[in-house]
């Protein structure tokens, strides 16, 4: 019998904007049937600081989607961001009964539980635990225990965590948007990372630097496993802000002059910049505006070896650092940070997907490609039937009503 098709959903909540993909899964393959990009307010550094506006930010966004689709979407993967996301070292045993036990899913859950108890802080809550490794009566390089024999079972993994309100907040404004997200929040460069890098990537050693507009985050793979997770409060909306303060202009056009003129290596030209704004015209000079980019960025990618320094691998990635992001759409960026870091760079575009259109092949729809394949790979689990039964179970949340109505239920 043929397979049916599923779909997937990832929507990542940036502090600038909300963007969600829509897929259709259909055996092995992936299409994008539906897009969609808002800018967004009441967030500050990737971390929500009013319900209101972003929740209304995915609200159109999915409007967007669903009139792009023909597909209403009442669920996803939901991305989550700020400083406040970490991961640890971790490691537990516990006794599984006679020497000829066979491992079993509650035997895995159990050394989960037993290895995070008191690593992870009471109002921290966990998001993932990636294994790097299960011994079994002393044999480690395991991988997947299930079925195995044994008496004793360890593990080491890294544990991914975030702060709890931050994480309730989140839940509130996708309940005001009538999202039930999937399972835990997964940190948006993580899932940017399934977008833009390979399994032998992974395996050989890897990091992903996701350039947002209020925070620069990243993520090292190695041996197949996430191995760290970092995230500095800084961006690219620090250049911005940056350019309208020395340059004693407006936001608007510091943005303007950011997206059309900088270039992360300084030009050879000395040719003034000129905005224009109707019948008013803005003359800037390159050298002023070449000073405060490159002192901004020292500053971001300074923060970004740190963390690589942090967590043992500078200069250690044989695979080096893929850019994505907005951020990563700054001119000669990648030759820029590769000085900086003394590692190979480039530029990301997402891959694993077809049918798309080349609007969402960017760097900045990394996150919400990587969490629609997430989506994917935690709902693939289940059979259409399964999901039918919890369906008929838990009744779907309704969009229908207005948007602030659904608002003010929040707070009842």
């Amino acid at each position: 019998m043929e397979e049916k098709a599923r779909f997937a959903v990832g929507i990542d909540v940036g502090t600038n904007f909300v963007r969600t993909v829509l897929g259709t899964v259909k055996g092995e393959e992936i299409s994008v049937i539906g897009y969609g990009e808002i800018p967004t307010e009441g967030m500050r550094r990737g971390v929500v600081k009013e319900l209101i506006p972003p929740a209304k930010a995915i609200d159109e966004c999915l409007a967007k989607v669903e009139g792009m689709s023909g597909v209403k979407v009442d669920s996803a993967n939901v991305g989550i961001n700020g400083t406040h996301i970490g991961s640890v070292k971790i490691d537990g045993m516990i006794a599984v009964g006679v020497a000829d036990h066979e491992i079993n899913e509650d035997d895995i859950v159990r050394i989960a539980d037993t290895s995070i108890a008191g690593k992870v802080p009471a109002n921290r809550e966990t998001l993932a635990l990636f294994p790097y490794e299960y011994i079994l009566d002393g044999q480690g390089g395991i991988r997947e225990p299930l079925g195995m024999h044994g008496a004793r079972l360890e593990l080491r993994a890294n544990v991914v965590s975030a702060l709890m309100p931050d994480c309730e907040n989140l839940r509130k404004v996708c309940e005001s948007a009538a999202i039930e997200p999937h399972g835990p929040f997964e940190p948006s460069v993580v899932a940017a990372a399934r977008a833009v890098t390979s399994r032998a990537q992974r395996e050989n050693g890897v990091g992903v630097v996701d350039m947002g507009g209020a925070t620069t985050s990243l993520a090292i793979y190695d041996e197949g496993e996430l191995q760290f997770v970092g995230v500095i409060p800084i961006g690219s909306n620090d250049i911005t802000k940056d350019l309208a303060t020395v340059l004693a202009t407006i936001p608007d056009v510091a943005e303007e002059i950011k997206l059309r003129f900088v270039s992360a290596i300084k030009d050879d030209t000395d040719r003034d910049i000129v905005v224009k704004r109707g019948r008013e015209e803005f003359r800037f000079k390159r050298q002023d505006v070449e000073e405060v980019v490159e002192a901004r960025l020292e500053e971001i990618y300074e923060g970004v070896r740190k963390m690589l320094q942090r967590a043992g691998y500078d200069r250690r990635l044989p695979e080096g650092l893929v850019l994505c992001g907005g951020g990563a759409k700054l001119r000669n960026i990648d030759k820029f940070v590769r000085g900086q870091v003394e590692l190979a760079v480039r530029i990301a575009k997402p891959s694993g997907i077809v049918g798309v259109s080349e609007e969402i092949l960017k760097p900045e729809f990394a996150a919400a490609i990587g969490l629609m394949l997430g989506d994917n790979e935690r709902t693939s689990i289940d059979s259409i039937e399964n999901r039918d039964k919890k369906t008929a179970k838990k009744p779907k949340k309704e969009k229908e009503g207005s948007f602030f109505s659904r608002i003010f239920k929040l707070f009842k």
